[in-house]
């Protein structure tokens, strides 16, 4: 245990349950109390899905990026569902999040933190709890961790089974995650191991294949003149993430270890709280400010100075680094007024804190008949005002939070193919919310290296 982490007191008046006294927001409602604590302890007994010495590292590599020593990358799908926890969509999904990485490495000259928005992304705030089709008034889709899309009582009907089924899930992606990255995957040597078939003649594939020739050249090199094998260039660390918001399933999760103080939320590296789930009387917040695990925060433009900076001082009382990652999304037309005075009044804290920015959730509209999308334009004019605006402020723009896919999708517009509305019918997969396509995804990370290389003159 490290010395810094041993000043640090355990939360005061806090218990892994002591969230059960508070309001607790976007929760299913289970008919059966008896099913529901048979899961509960089912899922209480079963192994952890990550470990607390690799939650740790996750904290370290945050420190560090607070201190502008690194980037970080956090990607993945809207929403997980059962049927694609398959090899070749994870496959494709871990392609694409190391493609982006490696044009972030070298083209910020930085290591980069990745964290993957998978392997437990299973439960969905909703805006009602009810949906009414044609008359019929049934409980809102939760993701696959609580309900089914299906538009039937049956379907409907949130079954606590279904956590067990998401564990499974998430155990299995969690495996294959591994196997794939400590068995040269991610090897440096072997970048065409990455490629996705489906684009293999985009001008965007090509460019990627330069940078990759170019690092490959660098790496060989510096084996020859040091006649050794860096192993860092045969594996990355990789970590994962969701929105953790059913909070039976996450405390179900949360352990204490052996040799560890405190606890641990061992669902998942990184859980975070949406901003329809942060306030600072809600049983959200009272879960999270009692582990130890780091904790991302969706700060939207309904949240005042006032509210950030007492979540700032109930999540991070200590001002331990590494622990706290406030993740803006405000949407291309209000960043500029909003943004600006959030970032003043977390810098009054004085505690280190990662900024990161989402310009996926702010930029979401519907077509005219009903479709909803994002356009690639307003993704990345929020987040080029964000790099500007956190320069402007003293402050520093550390990573980006997308939604994204390995998946040969059409479900934003614009990007390298210019997708119209017309395209929209033609792959468009989501259950929930629209996903960054390959192509859009790679020319979203060659654009923030642009930009980075703009602000360093």
């Amino acid at each position: 245990m490290s010395e810094t982490l041993k000043s640090i007191a355990p939360a005061k008046d806090w218990a892994v349950d002591s969230w059960k006294r508070k309001e607790a927001l976007q929760q299913a409602r289970y008919d059966d109390k008896d099913a529901l604590e048979r899961s509960l302890q089912h899922l209480s007994e079963l192994p952890p899905l990550v470990t607390s010495w690799e939650i740790l590292k996750l904290r370290t590599q945050l420190g560090e990026a607070q201190a502008g020593k690194r980037f970080l990358l956090q990607g993945g799908d809207c929403a997980e569902i059962f049927d694609e926890c398959r090899p070749e969509i994870i496959a494709n999904r871990l392609k694409v999040l190391l493609q982006m990485s490696l044009v972030l490495v070298h083209g910020m000259e930085m290591p980069v933190v990745r964290i993957g928005r998978f392997a437990g992304q299973y439960a969905k705030p909703r805006s009602d709890d009810f949906e009414t089709r044609d008359g019929v008034e049934l409980p809102s889709y939760r993701g696959d961790l609580v309900n089914s899309p299906e538009f039937t009582p049956e379907s409907r009907r949130p079954d606590p089974e279904r956590m067990i089924r998401a564990y499974a899930r998430s155990a299995m992606t969690m495996n294959f995650v591994r196997a794939l990255v400590d068995g040269g995957f991610a090897d440096l040597h072997h970048p065409e191991y990455w490629d996705l078939g489906w684009v293999e003649h985009s001008p965007l594939a090509r460019q990627f294949h330069r940078i990759a020739d170019s690092i490959g050249h660098s790496v060989r090199f510096m084996e020859t003149v040091t006649g050794q094998m860096p192993g860092s260039v045969r594996r990355v660390d990789f970590f994962t993430s969701h929105e953790a918001l059913h909070l039976h399933y996450e405390q179900a999760l949360t352990r204490k270890v052996p040799r560890q103080w405190g606890w641990f939320n061992l669902s998942t590296h990184f859980p975070w709280i949406g901003m329809r789930t942060a306030g600072m009387d809600g049983a959200h917040l009272e879960m999270f400010r009692g582990i130890r695990n780091p904790v991302g925060v969706k700060v939207g433009p309904g949240m005042s100075p006032e509210w950030l900076k007492s979540l700032i001082r109930a999540l991070n009382p200590d001002d331990e680094p590494g622990r706290l990652v406030l993740i803006h999304r405000m949407g291309a037309n209000g960043i500029g007024d909003k943004l600006p005075g959030l970032i003043k009044a977390a810098k009054s804290t004085g505690s280190p804190l990662l900024w990161i920015c989402d310009p996926m959730h702010g930029n979401t509209e519907k077509t005219s008949t009903g479709v909803k999308t994002r356009r690639f334009s307003n993704i990345q004019a929020e987040l080029e005002q964000a790099f500007d605006i956190h320069a402007a402020s003293g402050s520093r723009l550390g990573g980006v939070h997308l939604e994204l896919t390995g998946e040969n999708v059409t479900e934003c517009i614009g990007g390298a193919r210019e997708l119209n509305e017309n395209d929209l019918s033609r792959a468009y997969k989501t259950t929930v919310d629209p996903r960054l396509n390959y192509e859009q995804a790679l020319e979203l990370s060659m654009l923030i290296v642009g930009k980075h290389q703009s602000l360093q003159g």
